[in-house]
C-alpha cells in the first residue's frame, strides 16, 4: 500500500536546500503571476529571493483568505489532559528526564476545566497530553471525549501518533480533527532532537497522518517545529506532506500550524532563528500556494505578530491558553509544555478581531451534524 514515506524519500534534503537559495527574483515574480500554484511554486514564494515582494504576496493572501473563508476568525483553546510523557524531547518541557511534578487530570478535574472554559466562551477545543500510553492510552482518551462532548461543539486532538483502528474508534467517539506535527523532516536531526522513547521512530510518526486519513477523520492539522531546522527546507517538506494527503484523502480537510520555539523547562537554544518576517512570508506562501488550507495561530506568537496576521491569512486563532495540565482551574501552578506570548484573554481576542474588521467565530461547526449524515 502507498504511503507518505515512498514519496518522502524521492526528495533530497540537500537538493531542495540549494533549489531554495538559488530562487531568482524573476522566478518569484513568475510565480506571483500564475494563476494556479503548485508545489514547485510553493518553494520559489519560501526563498530568500520572495522575501522583498513580501507586500504582494501579503495582499495575494489578504484577498484569497476573505474569498475563501470570509472575514472570521475561527476560536479555540487548548485543554492539557496530562503532562506525563515516556519520550525524552530535549526542546519540550513535559520531557521524560525534566525532574517536574506530574499530573493527570481525573474525571472531577476535567469536568472543572470544561467549566472554566466555557464560561469564556469556548466551544472549540482541542485536547493536548504528553505521550504515555500506559498512564493516557485510548481507554482514557475515550473516558475524556465522553465527559466534554456534551458540553462543546467540537473536539480536536493532539496526543501521541496511534493505530488506524484507535483513530476510527475517536472517529465514533465524535472527535473532529487530529494535529500531529513532524517536527522535523530532516532524519538525522530528528533522532537528535528525540533520542528515547515511541517518538523516537521517524517512519512511524511519518506515516501517522495515512492512517488519520485512512481513518476518515474529519480533518488533519500538520506543522513543524520551527527552530529545529532551516524553516524553509522543514516547509517545503511539511506543504509536501499535505499536497500528498490532499491527493490521497480528498474529503478530508487540512490545517497547518506555526509552532516556534519557545522557552520551556530544560529546553535547547533554538538551532535556528526566525523572525516575524519570516513567519509572515511563511503563512502568505502557504496562503498563495493553497487557498483551501486552514491556518491556525497559537499563542506561542506575540500579540503584536498575532493582531497583524488577522487580516493576512489566519483562519483560526487559541486564545487565553493554558499549557499545564489542569491550568484554567484545577492547579494553575502545575508546570507548562512551554511559555505562552500572547496572554490576553479571550473577550479581549474578540474585541480586537471585531475591531479589525472581522467576525470571530465561537461555534460555527456541531460535530453531530456530521455524525447523523455517515
Amino acid at each position: 500500500m502507498h504511503n507518505f514515506e515512498q514519496e518522502f524519500r524521492q526528495y533530497d534534503w540537500d537538493i531542495i536546500k540549494d533549489k531554495i537559495y538559488a530562487c531568482t527574483a524573476k522566478d518569484v515574480q513568475q510565480v506571483l503571476a500564475k494563476k494556479k500554484k503548485d508545489l514547485a511554486d510553493f518553494l520559489v514564494l519560501l526563498s530568500p529571493a520572495a522575501s522583498p515582494f513580501l507586500e504582494t504576496m501579503a495582499a495575494t493572501s489578504q484577498a484569497i483568505t476573505q474569498k475563501r473563508f470570509g472575514k472570521t476568525i475561527q476560536l479555540y483553546a487548548p485543554m492539557y489532559l496530562s503532562n506525563e510523557c515516556q519520550n525524552i524531547c530535549t526542546y519540550c518541557g513535559f520531557s521524560m528526564t525534566n525532574k517536574i511534578r506530574r499530573r493527570t487530570l481525573t474525571n472531577a478535574e476535567i469536568l472543572l476545566e470544561a467549566m472554566a472554559l466555557k464560561e469564556i466562551g469556548v466551544e472549540h477545543l482541542l485536547l493536548v497530553s504528553g505521550e504515555a500510553n500506559h498512564t493516557v492510552g485510548m481507554e482514557y482518551f475515550k473516558n475524556a471525549i465522553r465527559i466534554l462532548r456534551p458540553h462543546f461543539a467540537n473536539i480536536s486532538m493532539e496526543v501521541q501518533p496511534l493505530s488506524k483502528e484507535e483513530y476510527q474508534e475517536l472517529h465514533r467517539e465524535g472527535i473532529y480533527s487530529i494535529l500531529l506535527y513532524q517536527e522535523t523532516y530532516h532524519q538525522e536531526v530528528y533522532k537528535k532532537y528525540h533520542p528515547k522513547g515511541k517518538k523516537s521512530n521517524f517512519s512511524f510518526r511519518l506515516d501517522t497522518p495515512d492512517r488519520i486519513g485512512k481513518a476518515d477523520i474529519h480533518k488533519i492539522g500538520l506543522g513543524v517545529l520551527l527552530g529545529l531546522e532551516d524553516w524553509r527546507v522543514d516547509s517545503f517538506f511539511n506543504a509536501l506532506h499535505i499536497d500528498y494527503l490532499q491527493k490521497n484523502y480528498w474529503k478530508t480537510k487540512y490545517s497547518v500550524s506555526f509552532p516556534r520555539l519557545r522557552p520551556a523547562e530544560g529546553i535547547v537554544e533554538p538551532n535556528f532563528v526566525m523572525e516575524d518576517r519570516d513567519l509572515l512570508q511563511l503563512i502568505c506562501a502557504y496562503r498563495v500556494w493553497n487557498e483551501d488550507l486552514e491556518i491556525s495561530i497559537s499563542t506561542r506568537e506575540n500579540e503584536k505578530f498575532r493582531d497583524h496576521i488577522i487580516a493576512l491569512g489566519a483562519t483560526s486563532m487559541s486564545a487565553e491558553s493554558k499549557t499545564n495540565p489542569g491550568g484554567y482551574a484545577v492547579d494553575k501552578q502545575s508546570l507548562e509544555q512551554f511559555e505562552i506570548s500572547d496572554e490576553r484573554s479571550m473577550r479581549t481576542m474578540r474585541n480586537i478581531i471585531k475591531k479589525a474588521g472581522y467576525d470571530p467565530i465561537m461555534k460555527d461547526w456541531e460535530t453531530v451534524y456530521a455524525l447523523k449524515s455517515e
